[in-house]
């Protein structure tokens, strides 16, 4: 049996260092509360996540802070048509002198990655990226490399422009554990940012307060996270709502989906659940945890079909649905 009060105490100790990550990233970031939420889960569950939103929303400003706050290192790639896979993993370069092949390595090779619009690359170019976000490392010629621990792809794609893009595909699509989509800050945030860009003091810089190797221990707390069967079976169910409406009661659904969640889906939620309880400071995950972070962990796994696109369902609108539908322990 699992001692839930003192499971909940050291959860909350060992979880001290998330206000302070938050207060240097608030710093810096003025609101998008949200997307430094999603950061952290990230973060602290070993996902990948996608960014999606239309420029100037701070997307670029927030991961490259999140890196300056745990002191790792931080590349930014910006993704074009013309990209090749060596300039995102490295290549065998020749040296005259020792007459052999030596590797240099690419950009891919640090702790926080940015893809910035990463739906402007062709193929090739999202296959090696893929690599490495699947299997932690990269080959270059016939040497493998391990990347650096921990490694973090966040990718951001603007949702306006589709002129000269890429879609990723759906296995792509799969590997962001979270898709993350930004709305433009509100008045009063809107004004703040105004305030710190024209300040004579300019932007305030943030206070490393972590290091990469705190981070590797920290997920190993979220993953001791108490997790009930009951919570497990929920997270089964609304996965499952999106492969068969029709067994709950939700066959409106049947003719707009064309695939559900696959079972990443299910694996990313209860990650995602766990680490949502982390930064709250809890010990234990409970079914609000799991609905806060759905959205987010769902968004891109479902599929729509011509005619839901037809009559303008969202997978957002899915999602509520699912949510609303399936009974919560």
């Amino acid at each position: 049996m699992v001692d839930i009060k003192e499971l909940n105490e050291r959860i909350q100790r060992e979880s001290a260092f998330v206000d302070l990550l938050t207060i240097e990233m608030d710093k810096v970031i003025v609101g998008q509360k949200h997307m430094v939420d999603r950061l952290l889960i990230g973060l602290l569950s070993n996902g990948h996540i996608l960014l999606e939103g239309v420029p100037g929303l701070a997307k670029t400003l927030a991961i490259n802070t999140l890196a300056k706050c745990v002191d790792g290192q931080f590349s930014r790639i910006q993704f074009t048509p013309d990209l090749l896979p060596a300039d995102l993993i490295g290549t065998q370069i020749y040296n005259q002198k020792q007459e052999q092949f030596s590797i240099r390595k690419g950009p891919i090779f640090a702790n926080f990655v940015l893809a910035d619009e990463i739906n402007r690359a062709p193929a090739k170019v999202q296959s090696a990226l893929l690599e490495a976000m699947q299997e932690k490392q990269v080959t270059i010629g016939d040497q493998t490399f391990k990347l650096p621990n921990p490694f973090l792809v966040l990718a951001t794609q603007n949702p306006v422009e589709q002129e000269g893009t890429y879609p990723l595909p759906e296995a792509q699509m799969d590997r962001f554990m979270l898709k993350v989509v930004i709305n433009y800050p509100n008045k009063e945030e809107e004004r703040r940012i105004i305030a710190s860009n024209i300040s004579p003091t300019g932007m305030p810089a943030p206070n490393v307060v972590l290091k990469p190797d705190d981070i590797v221990k920290a997920r190993a707390v979220v993953k001791d996270v108490y997790m009930d069967e009951k919570i497990e079976r929920y997270i089964v169910d609304i996965v499952f709502a999106t492969r068969f409406p029709k067994e709950y009661k939700l066959e409106k659904f049947a003719p707009l989906i064309s695939y559900g969640g696959s079972p990443r889906a299910s694996i990313n939620l209860a990650l995602a659940a766990k680490a949502y309880a982390f930064i709250k400071r809890r010990g234990y995950v409970i079914p609000e945890d799991v609905r806060a972070v759905c959205p987010d962990v769902m968004r891109h796994r479902i599929g729509l079909t011509y005619e839901a696109e037809a009559e303008n369902i969202s997978t957002e609108h899915i999602i509520n649905e699912v949510l609303n539908t399936v009974e919560v322990p």
